[in-house]
């Protein structure tokens, strides 16, 4: 049977979502977990694949398992099994055809920021710290420009390897509480660093290193040299995977 879950995980000491051979994996540690709660191996697939020492809230992923274990109290048996970097949150059985990489209709990233005089080490595991202040004005004025079906080819680690650069994002805006802010991207996709590069790019316009024009002039020339920096992935969260359905329903 097809099993989907949502799954939460501190991605601080995870080589990210994939089985790696140089360190542990999220997939790998579910896939141990399931090992010792249903005695099979099992291969969990992602609605995509989060890098090193990024985080989520709402990864969803499936598998197929035999178990006569009600679907939505798979969760509890695999999270005796988990570490406590990784929960289950939720857990259903699949409609038929359903693929969690390929059925998403919508991801949601935010990113954490703070901005203070000085480090605060209880912020750091999950928001990148930045000195002095920033204009949120201008950080939602960046963000703006990248909303609508653009080639973010600018905006993807070198090493990708994708069939086409061309992305859709439906929303990108930045939100301050006191000194904390979160910049919030939905999308129907993202490519490797995307998310962290538009951020470095909001900053760097915000700051005045990086011009309105330099965003634009990006999205159609793919120069690399007009984004800012790829953030830290500590900051980076995937907070939600759109089916365009409740998936999880009341088990939530």
């Amino acid at each position: 049977m097809r099993y989907a879950l949502k799954v939460a995980y501190d991605g601080t000491d995870f080589c990210g979502w994939q089985v790696q051979p140089n360190g542990y994996s999220v997939q790998q540690a579910l896939s141990d977990a399931a090992k010792s709660a249903f005695g099979e191996d099992v291969i969990f697939t992602a609605s995509g694949r989060t890098d090193s020492g990024v985080h989520a809230l709402g990864q969803v992923c499936h598998a197929d398992i035999r178990t006569d274990i009600p679907p939505q109290r798979l969760a509890d048996a695999l999270n005796c099994h988990l570490p406590q970097s990784v929960s289950v949150l939720a857990s259903a059985a699949a409609p038929e055809g359903f693929d969690a990489n390929r059925s998403a209709k919508k991801k949601t990233y935010v990113y954490n920021l703070y901005f203070a005089p000085r480090r605060n080490p209880l912020k750091d595991r999950y928001s990148q710290h930045i000195r002095g202040a920033t204009d949120i004005s201008a950080l939602n004025a960046a963000a703006q420009l990248f909303v609508g079906e653009h080639d973010f080819k600018a905006y993807c680690a070198s090493r990708s390897q994708v069939k086409t650069t061309v992305r859709t994002v439906f929303s990108a805006y930045a939100e301050e509480r006191g000194e904390d802010v979160k910049i919030t991207v939905c999308g129907g996709g993202f490519l490797y660093n995307m998310v962290r590069t538009m951020a470095g790019t909001m900053l760097g316009c915000a700051s005045g290193a990086l011009s309105r024009d330099d965003i634009i002039n990006s999205l159609s020339t793919g120069s690399r040299n007009l984004v800012g920096k790829t953030m830290p992935a500590r900051g980076l969260v995937l907070m939600d995977v759109d089916y365009g359905f409740d998936l999880f329903g009341e088990h939530l």
